[in-house]
């Protein structure tokens, strides 16, 4: 075999490999990277399900500002918005406001929202009990809702954070709903 074939063949086996190899680093990163956010407390990324409450020593003594954002992804015709941009609530104390939402457009959407904490070591302090970002959120032609959130901050956050924002993005996935009703009435 002459130098240069076996060169190639050399540099092909390396390209290969390490085209697996980045391959199976990029499908094992998204893991890792939820684990080590977990782990650290960063990222922002609260509860998926909700707490469930149990009734405890309300710190009347320190104040925590929650401020709320809301913004919709991409074209979705929708308005949402929260009730209140801002509240003042106490550590361990049970709190209830809301969301409204309106569908502008002349046909049924359904939103999904994605919360986000900031700072990001405050999400495993804030606890949502009820929330509509649990569940998918169907809205007819032209229809208006309000989308209720209830939730309490642990008394064990660190006293340096005195303001939470709880930013909400909502997502049309109007058409990945009919794909999954379409393919389960093809089975």
């Amino acid at each position: 075999m002459s130098q240069p074939t076996k060169s190639n063949r050399n540099l092909l086996i390396g390209l290969v490999l390490g085209s697996i190899g980045m391959f199976g680093f990029g499908f094992a990163l998204v893991p890792l990277y939820d684990v080590l956010c977990e782990t650290l407390g960063i990222n922002g990324k609260p509860q998926g399900t909700a707490s469930r409450y149990e009734a405890v020593v309300v710190d009347k003594e320190r104040t925590i500002t929650i401020e709320f954002i809301a913004q919709v992804q991409g074209s979705m015709p929708w308005e949402f918005g929260p009730k209140v941009n801002r509240i003042q609530v106490h550590p361990g104390e049970l709190t209830r406001t809301a969301f409204l939402a309106k569908n502008l457009s002349a046909k049924p959407l359904v939103g999904q929202a994605i919360p986000s904490v900031s700072p990001g070591q405050g999400a495993a302090y804030f606890n949502k009990t009820e929330c509509f970002c649990f569940n998918q959120q169907p809205l007819a032609a032209k229809a208006d809702a309000e989308l209720p959130l209830i939730f309490y901050v642990d008394p064990d956050l660190p006293d340096s954070i005195k303001t939470l924002t709880l930013s909400y993005t909502l997502y049309d996935i109007t058409d990945k709903q009919t794909a999954a009703i379409e393919q389960g009435a093809a089975r």
